[in-house]
C-alpha cells in the first residue's frame, strides 16, 4: 500500500502533525534527479493581459516562456476569483470538497436583490489538507513561498520552509510600495530604501533561495500580488502606455510583474537550472473586464463566463516539453497530480485533477476531460454593463457550469435558467442555445448533475426573507 494511503488509515489517533513529520522520510532516492518546480501564480491577470495575446502589452519574458514552452490555449482556473482558485490548487479538490468558494461572505452584494440563501463560505483551507507544497516537502523539496497565499494565515505550517509576505489577505497590504507599516510586509521597511516595490523583495529572495539549494530540488511558489488591485502606477513604465488605449496604470503593473519574472527566469540560467526546472506560468483568475475587456472572451473576474476562468497558462521545461500550441481542456486544478508526477512521488492522495504529464510529453495517449465550476454564492458588480456579466448588479449568482469539447452549460439556481453555447463558434457566450438545442443541454446538464453528486456540490434553494422584485427590476433598469 502506497505511504501516503497507509499513514492516513491509521486513524485519527495519527495526527496530522505525525503525518507531516513522517513524511519526510518519504524515499528521498526517488527525487534526487527530480526537476524543480517553479510556479508563477499571478493574481487577476486576464488571458488578454499579456503581450503574447494582446501586443500592446510589453511582456518579452512572459512570451519567451510562450514561445519556447507549451501554452494551452484552453487554459483554466477552478474558480473565479482568488481564494477559491487556489484553494483548489493547493488543495488538489473541487471548491464543494473543501468549501471556499468565494472571498469572505458568500452573500455579497445589496440582500434585496438576492433571490435565495447562498451556502455557507469557509474562508480557509482545513488543516486536515494535505497541501501541495506539504506533498512536495514531504518528498524532498525545498520549498519557498513569495507573496499572496490567501488561503491560510501561515504558508510555514502549510509545507513552506521559507515565507516571504505571505499571510491570509488577498490583496497588497500597506500597498506595493515601502514603507509598509502593517502586514506582513512590515519587517521589510526598515531594510529597503523608500518606494521599494515589494516584488523587488520577491525576486531578490527568490534569487537567494535559488543559490543557495541549487543542488536540491526546489519547489518556489511565486505569487507577487500582481497585478491585484489597487491599481498603483510603476512610474518608469507608465509614459509607455499613455496613448496605448489601455489603462496605462494596469499595464505599467503587467510590465512589472513581467520584469519579475525575468529576473527569476535569468537566476535560474546563472545557477545552470533552466533545463532542470519546471516552470508554470498561470493567473488564479481572469481579468477585471472593466480594467482592460477579455474579447473576444466574455466578462471577467468574478463571472463564470470564459473571460473569468480562462487564463494565460503556459509550461515550460527544455528537452522535455515540446514548445507549441495545445487546444485540451486542461485546468490549475491539474498542478498538483502533474508536479507529484513530474518530481517521482506517489500520486494516492485523494485529488481531483489529472497529471498532464501525457501531453507535456507526448508519450501517452490523451482523454479528453470535462471541466466544471460551482459557485452557489453571489459576488456583487463590479462596474454595472462593464463587467459584461448575466445582469448588471452581479458579476456572479449562484450555479454551476461545465464545459465538454466546444459546448459549455451554465445552470442558475435562484431561476433554474439554462444557457448553452458553442465557444467554437460564440466565444462571446452571446447566443443562448439551449431552446433551440434542447437534447445537447439536457446531455451536458445530466453530466453537471452527476458530477455535482460525486464531489457533494450543494445547491442553494432556500429563498431570501429579504428579497425585493420591484427594488431589483428598478436597480438594473437604470443601470
Amino acid at each position: 500500500m502506497p505511504l501516503l494511503k497507509s499513514l492516513f488509515l491509521l486513524g485519527e489517533n495519527f495526527s496530522l502533525m505525525s503525518l507531516r513529520c513522517l513524511l519526510l522520510f518519504w524515499p528521498l532516492g526517488v527525487v534526487l534527479a527530480a526537476p524543480n518546480i517553479l510556479y508563477i501564480n499571478a493574481d487577476d491577470m486576464g488571458i488578454m493581459d499579456v503581450g503574447y495575446q494582446q501586443t500592446k502589452f510589453r511582456t518579452p519574458h512572459i512570451d519567451r516562456l510562450a514561445a519556447n514552452g507549451l501554452v494551452f490555449e484552453n487554459g483554466y482556473v477552478p474558480a473565479a476569483n482568488c481564494a477559491p482558485s487556489r484553494a483548489c490548487v493547493h488543495s488538489g479538490q473541487w471548491g464543494p470538497r473543501h468549501g471556499v468558494y468565494t472571498v469572505n461572505s458568500a452573500s455579497r452584494g445589496k440582500p434585496e436583490y438576492r433571490k435565495i440563501i447562498p451556502t455557507e463560505n469557509r474562508f480557509y483551507l482545513p488543516t486536515e489538507v494535505v497541501t501541495l507544497a506539504e506533498a512536495l516537502q514531504a518528498g524532498g523539496y525545498r520549498t519557498i513561498h513569495l507573496g499572496k497565499y490567501h488561503i491560510g494565515h501561515d504558508p510555514l505550517k502549510e509545507g513552506f520552509e521559507v515565507n516571504i509576505g505571505g499571510d491570509h489577505t488577498g490583496g497588497p497590504r500597506g500597498n506595493y510600495y515601502s514603507p509598509w507599516i502593517k502586514g506582513s510586509m512590515q519587517p521589510w521597511s526598515d531594510t529597503v530604501p523608500p518606494k521599494t516595490h515589494r516584488i523587488d523583495i520577491f525576486t531578490a529572495e527568490t534569487k537567494r533561495f535559488i543559490e543557495a539549494y541549487r543542488d536540491e530540488p526546489m519547489f518556489i511558489h511565486f505569487s507577487p500580488y500582481l497585478v491585484h488591485g489597487p491599481i498603483t502606477a510603476v512610474p518608469e513604465y507608465l509614459q509607455h502606455y499613455k496613448n496605448t488605449g489601455l489603462n496605462a496604470a494596469y499595464a505599467s503593473m503587467v510590465e512589472k510583474l513581467d520584469e519579475a519574472i525575468g529576473i527569476v527566469l535569468d537566476a535560474l540560467d546563472t545557477n545552470g537550472l533552466i533545463e532542470k526546472t519546471l516552470i508554470v506560468f498561470c493567473s488564479d483568475n481572469g481579468g477585471i473586464a472593466a480594467i482592460n475587456r477579455q474579447a473576444p472572451w466574455r466578462a471577467g473576474k468574478g463571472s463564470y463566463y470564459e473571460g473569468g476562468i480562462r487564463v494565460p497558462f503556459i509550461m515550460h521545461w527544455p528537452e522535455t516539453i515540446q514548445p507549441g500550441r495545445n487546444k485540451e481542456l486542461v485546468n490549475a486544478l491539474d498542478f498538483y497530480p502533474t508536479f507529484l508526477e513530474v518530481a517521482g512521488l506517489d500520486r494516492s492522495l485523494d485529488l481531483d485533477g489529472v497529471s498532464l504529464l501525457p501531453l507535456l510529453t507526448g508519450a501517452d495517449d490523451w482523454e479528453p476531460v470535462p471541466q466544471f465550476w460551482h459557485f452557489p454564492v453571489y459576488l456583487q458588480a463590479y462596474a454595472g454593463k462593464k463587467d459584461e456579466a448575466r445582469d448588471p448588479l452581479f458579476r456572479t449568482r449562484p450555479g454551476s457550469a461545465v464545459r465538454i469539447q466546444e459546448w459549455k452549460l451554465h445552470e442558475y439556481f435562484e431561476d433554474g435558467a439554462i444557457e448553452l453555447y458553442n465557444l467554437s463558434k460564440d466565444p462571446g457566450e452571446s447566443h443562448n442555445l439551449a431552446v433551440e438545442l434542447p437534447e445537447k443541454a439536457a446531455e451536458l446538464k445530466h453530466i453537471l448533475d452527476a458530477w455535482r453528486q460525486r464531489v457533494g456540490a450543494p445547491i442553494p434553494s432556500t429563498p431570501n426573507p429579504r428579497y425585493d422584485a420591484t427594488a431589483e427590476a428598478e436597480a438594473i433598469s437604470k443601470l
